[in-house]
């Protein structure tokens, strides 16, 4: 780079150093940045130290990790140019939108990246004056929001814009204009749904189309989504041949929801369901059972002189032998039964179209499973046992409160008849 052209001019690095737009040397593998030019980092408000053996990653918000630069990467190899329109960070706090052109090549044995990155926010704002209201229109909508579709269905075409494709992690030029290429990229688990909500809009069934879903992104990793759609045009026997829509990244709320739905479902302590939802799942097994005439069977247990516990041991002592308490139930029972924590240290067993006799053995299986671990071993403290009442569903016993007495009762039995050990209503 230092070395000066002919007929005096200036040197390359001279050169580099007066570009306008950013030049980064990247390391194919780790990203890193081995050079950079002055635009590479004074336009981001920082200085040379700050960027250079730093990850290009530290720098652009639209690629996240390793994974997704591996991924990248093999695209660069495959091109003459890869092209990428993403965002910088700057120093402030602030973001500069980029598009990045970036080659490989060899030098001396080793591969390199070459990127050029150029601050296109100008460009954004400028472009649409010199276009149609329409197009306007639609550019601002594009800026506006994560990203837009608009599905041709005569020809089976679907435009993808910049934003939704940089959503997903891909460059311009990537994510071929096909319905099929939105489909396979949907959870398995969400995609009969949301197929499903776009056909019945389309058949005039709903006013419009809207669902959220999962979207799988460059990485593999799941973007849940707000997707709404309208159909635009339909031709002269009223059959839809233009659906546009709008999608927006809710990653960050839906993961917020679902962390307080469990939350609000699980017991921090033991990691089982906690009474409330337990006491919901219990109230539905009942009506199900009710319905198809099957038996269900319900466990109170309680853990035998756990106060002492408490009180010789100390309570994280106590609170560790709830853990491998419900750890133990979990195992114990089959995969169709269900265990929550009640409170304390009582559980409440559901065994699935299961009578008292299929119930009785299951709780032995739990009885032999809490003798053969070494409390002493693992915890320091004596053997650990349970009573556990059973009560089978019965048309006097349906309402689950009464069930629940019911195994109450046994529970009771058992603890009078020696502890360790398990009654039942015929017990009683």
């Amino acid at each position: 780079m230092a070395l000066a052209l002919r007929d005096g001019l200036p040197s390359h690095a001279l050169l580099f150093e007066h570009l306008a737009d950013a030049v980064y040397l990247l390391d194919p593998e780790t990203s890193r940045i081995l050079w950079c030019n002055r635009s590479a980092y004074a336009d981001l408000g920082l200085q040379a130290e700050e960027v250079l053996d730093h990850s290009v990653l530290s720098l652009q918000k639209d690629v996240t990790g390793l994974p997704q630069w591996k991924d990248i990467a093999q695209v660069i190899r495959a091109s003459d140019s890869y092209t990428f329109v993403g965002r910088h960070r700057h120093k402030d706090g602030g973001e500069i939108a980029v598009e990045v052109h970036t080659t490989a090549f060899t030098a001396a044995g080793r591969e390199y990246f070459l990127s050029v990155a150029r601050n296109i926010s100008q460009r954004e704002t400028l472009d649409p004056l010199h276009s149609s209201r329409d197009e306007r229109l639609r550019f601002a909508l594009d800026q506006a929001m994560d990203g837009l579709w608009d599905w041709d269905v005569v020809h089976g075409t679907v435009y993808f814009s910049p934003q939704l494709k940089r959503m997903l992690g891909y460059g311009p030029d990537e994510m071929p204009p096909r319905l099929d290429t939105w489909t396979r990229n949907i959870h398995p688990d969400d995609r009969d749904q949301v197929l499903s909500l776009l056909e019945q809009h389309m058949r005039g069934r709903l006013m419009r189309y809207e669902a959220e879903y999962r979207l799988r992104n460059r990485n593999g990793h799941d973007v849940w989504v707000h997707d709404r759609g309208k159909v635009c045009e339909r031709d002269g026997s009223g059959q839809p041949t233009r659906v546009v829509g709008m999608v927006q990244n809710i990653t960050d709320r839906k993961l917020l929801e679902l962390r307080l739905e469990k939350l609000a479902s699980i017991d921090d302590l033991t990691e089982l369901p906690n009474r409330r939802a337990g006491m919901a799942y219990l109230n539905q097994q009942i009506e199900l059972a009710r319905r198809a005439g099957q038996p269900v069977c319900v466990g109170v247990l309680d853990i035998d002189a756990f106060k002492a516990v408490n009180d010789r041991f100390g309570h994280a002592k106590g609170d560790e032998v709830l853990h491998q308490v419900a750890t133990l139930l979990r195992q114990a029972i089959r995969p169709c039964d269900y265990v929550f924590r009640s409170g304390g240290e009582e559980f409440i067993l559901v065994f699935h179209q299961a009578g008292l006799e299929t119930a009785q053995a299951l709780a032995a299986d739990i009885h032999c499973a809490l003798q053969a671990k070494d409390w002493e071993a693992d915890l320091g403290i004596d053997a650990v046992t349970v009573s556990i009442g059973l009560a089978s569903l019965t048309h006097d016993l349906a309402p689950a409160h009464k069930l629940l007495d019911a195994a109450d009762l046994a529970l009771y039995r058992a603890k009078e008849q020696g502890r360790n050990r398990t009654c039942s209503t015929l017990d009683v």
